[in-house]
């Protein structure tokens, strides 16, 4: 599912327009994001919680020519799914077995 076809789920339940679903996605996203971004952790019970974390600089090889390369640190983005989500995902993949 890629964005337009969300926007389009939600806006079908919700019985709202597409074009503010649209921006109320945008709103959700650019606020989730700038959370992240002051180090703040994000939860939303019953889906999963949005952190960040920190991958420590390390030493890789290029692929092609198999020299060593230096990888810098960098920050990441965590999902960590919650509990029902993932007994939803859990119970919906033992139906389709």
């Amino acid at each position: 599912m890629n964005k337009q076809e969300l926007v389009d789920a939600i806006a079908g339940k919700t019985e709202q327009t597409k074009v503010i679903t649209s921006e109320q996605l945008d709103a959700l996203l650019e606020i989730i994001t700038k959370s992240l971004v002051k180090g703040d952790t994000v939860q939303l019970v019953g889906f999963g919680s949005f952190s960040t974390g920190s991958r420590a600089a390390r030493t890789g090889r290029n692929p092609r020519t198999g020299e060593e390369i230096r990888i810098a640190a960098a920050k990441t983005v965590k999902f960590t799914a919650g509990k029902a989500f993932k007994e939803a995902v859990n119970k919906l993949d033992k139906v389709r077995k």
